[in-house]
């Protein structure tokens, strides 16, 4: 009897939408799309679903840095998804965005079911407030000294110096990140959900329990959360929602400065973009997701745990609405076992990868192989990946079908027969056989496993392929049948293979359907053979997949190539100093000169040279909040510290960082000398006129 198929609603963790993808987010969809892919080919109702995460000062500062509105600037990012999706074959039904109206109205309406229920609170708290950017500053905008072991720069949240975690109002000498100055401290109503309530507790408690619903490791954090204080109670702390304008997000109802926090709206995105994908499509949404057959699954990182596990599903329950059936937390990724830098050489591209001409499924089946139901890093060596892409899909499973397709062709018309011999169908029962392990092991999200699985079976295949040596049939007389039957069975089981191997290589696997010349093919496409329709021909074989070209992926790793030197130039000037050569405009396209602010400034001990300059150039981190540059200038016999703190400069941005023994240089400030320093020793740094901001590029 078939089992009734599954009604399945899958999401991935949301983009932050001020940035194009990174591997981390591809190597995410990746393992969701291929978990969604097995679920399709297996008959079940799946919506499989994303939007870009929209909202919150990180955005906003970033647009009014680029000149446009929030909305104008989050356009321009969602514009570029696109060809990352398309190109790594990622099958998402609907790409939505937390700006939406159906995420506008389904965040309020679950705040209001939420206060229905007596779970908001407000209450006054005192913050830092920027002066000259009118705004109060969220705590990764504000820096200072740790007021632990006395670091400086370090965020007002955490010091990564020693590790701790403090009230950005606990900073020495605190600054704005936004515009270098002192902030005040300033007192604001703020929202709260009350999630130290014992019924919230209560309820978190018995929804994390649940068996299968979230990983062991997982499971074992939350444990950590609901540890009992030395009263023996479990305490949970209350969450602020709210953000004072100005603020890009969702307002908050009843009140007219008050927004949510972008946190607070952000997994709300999940059900609004299903919620516009219903609409499209004319079916009931409420009836949906009121369903208790509709199963939940959402794919995050284990850097947002806290949030999905917590925050998530209380949000969801008291405000009267199903929660999620199962949380699926993956590690991150690395590069020959570092953190991923592009100044190292460490960083991948997914774009990049892209315009190399590197096929996308070499990537989707490296990571994939590497992926497992554990909260592991996972990490991407480039020898491993040539290795493994070479010897598994192209030695193993494509050389089943170069091996026997072309005797076929020549031989029998392309027709494959349906009677293959004992060894033959031992072969291929033992193949069928794999079916439902290969499934559940995807289904638990053990796609190495399985992958490992599905080549121990090529290597079955190609061990039968040896010990008949079809090459060798063809040339004896009278071995015809022998050699169909070898050949036939040869492509049976090459069809199953791609079967398994469907929901990681979906696009070499549609190669493989026209080859073969078959509807698509589904998972219980494995029960039946090739002709159990009757005779079947192929079409004519064309290579599927090539082998991974070592330098063609190293150029995936090279820095940017720097510019030759120029050749000295006979004219001078007065003062002595020769004129270099003469260079084209795209010699000079190649320095890229920004606006930069000094936000603090310092003298290096051990050296009367350099000072130590902290420097804005209108940049944003991975996180959404600024990026200060550390540049070492050898000025200090012309300026004191205190006279730079908050002018403008001129930055050479993408000078390759230099490493020093005071700390790494990143990037170079312009000044103007004399040669002869000796005969005129002044130094003159270059400062822009009123107007100019952080981040423009001087042309």
């Amino acid at each position: 009897m078939t089992a009734p198929a599954r009604k399945l609603f899958v999401t991935t963790a949301l983009p932050y939408a001020n940035a194009p993808f990174h591997i981390g987010h591809m190597m995410e969809y990746i393992q969701a799309d291929v978990w969604v892919r097995l679920q399709r080919m297996r008959g079940h109702e799946l919506h499989f679903v994303c939007a870009d995460d929209a909202h919150g000062a990180p955005i906003m500062i970033a647009a009014e840095k680029a000149g446009l509105s929030a909305q104008d600037f989050v356009a321009r990012i969602a514009a570029g998804r696109r060809q990352y999706l398309d190109g790594f074959h990622i099958s998402f039904d609907n790409w939505h965005s937390t700006d939406g109206p159906e995420n506008h109205e389904l965040a309020q309406s679950i705040y209001l079911g939420l206060r229905k229920q007596g779970l908001i609170g407000e209450r006054v708290i005192e913050q830092f407030y920027d002066p000259v950017k009118g705004m109060f500053l969220p705590d990764r905008y504000i820096k200072g000294e740790c007021p632990r072991c006395g670091a400086a720069d370090q965020y007002g949240d955490s010091c990564e110096v020693c590790g701790a975690v403090y009230a950005p109002t606990e900073l020495k000498n605190p600054y704005s990140a936004l515009s270098g100055a002192t902030p005040e401290r300033r007192r604001s109503a703020h929202h709260f959900f009350l999630l130290s309530s014992q019924r919230c507790i209560d309820f978190l408690q018995e929804w994390t329990a649940v068996p299968g619903r979230l990983q062991p490791e997982v499971l074992n954090k939350i444990r950590e959360w609901f540890t009992p204080d030395e009263t023996g109670r479990v305490t949970l702390a209350d969450w602020d929602i709210s953000r004072d304008a100005p603020y890009f997000g969702i307002r908050i109802p009843d009140t007219e400065d008050k927004y949510f926090y972008v946190w607070l709206d952000a997994p709300v995105g999940y059900l609004a973009s299903l919620k516009n994908r219903f609409g499209k499509l004319g079916l009931d949404y409420e009836a949906y997701v009121a369903d208790p057959a509709v199963e939940q699954v959402h794919f995050i990182g284990k850097d947002i745990v806290y949030f999905h596990t917590l925050f998530w599903p209380a949000m969801l329950h008291f405000s009267g609405r199903k929660t999620p059936d199962h949380v699926f937390v993956h590690g991150f990724i690395t590069v020959s076992g570092e953190k991923m830098s592009k100044s190292r050489g460490t960083g991948i591209s997914p774009l990049r990868y892209l315009e190399l001409g590197l096929d996308a499924e070499w990537l989707r089946y490296y990571i994939a192989a590497k992926l497992n139901a554990r909260v592991e890093d996972i990490d991407f060596n480039p020898d491993d990946f040539v290795a493994r892409v070479n010897a598994d899909l192209v030695g193993k499973y494509v050389n089943i079908a170069s091996r026997a397709a072309g005797f076929l062709a020549k031989r029998f018309g392309g027709r494959v027969s349906d009677d293959v011999g004992v060894e033959g169908r031992a072969l291929l029962d033992a193949l069928r056989g794999a079916s439902e392990p290969v499934a559940e092991l995807y289904e638990a999200r053990e796609y190495g496993k399985a992958l490992r699985e599905i080549m121990a079976l090529a290597d079955r295949v190609n061990a039968y392929v040896d010990q008949h040596k079809p090459w060798e049939l063809a040339r004896q007389e009278g071995q015809d049948a022998a050699l169909h039957d070898v050949c036939s069975t040869c492509i049976e089981a090459f069809r199953l293979l791609t079967i398994y191997l469907k929901p990681v290589l979906p696009a070499l696997a549609a190669k493989v359907e026209s080859f073969l010349g078959v509807p698509p093919l589904q998972w219980a496409d494995a029960a039946r053979g090739l002709s159990h329709g009757g005779p079947h021909r192929i079409g004519r074989y064309e290579h599927l997949m090539q082998r991974v070209d070592p330098k063609r992926l190293d150029a995936l790793f090279e820095p940017p190539a720097d510019a030759a030197p120029a050749e000295p130039a006979a004219q001078t000037l007065p003062g002595g100093e020769a004129i270099a050569a003469t260079i084209g405009i795209d010699d000079f396209a190649k320095v890229d000169l920004r606006i930069a602010r000094i936000v603090g400034a310092e003298r290096v001990e051990g050296s009367t040279k350099l000072l130590r300059l902290l420097l804005d150039a209108g940049e944003t981190g991975a996180d959404g909040a600024p990026r200060l540059r550390q540049v070492f200038s050898g000025i200090a016999s012309a300026y004191a510290p205190e006279q730079l703190a908050g002018k403008l400069t001129v930055l050479v941005a993408n000078l390759a960082p230099r490493k020093m023994k005071f700390g790494l240089s990143e990037g170079m400030v312009l000044a103007a000398s004399h040669a002869d320093e000796k005969a005129s020793p002044g130094i003159y740094l270059l400062e822009p006129w009123p107007g100019a901001t952080p981040g423009l590029r001087v042309r």
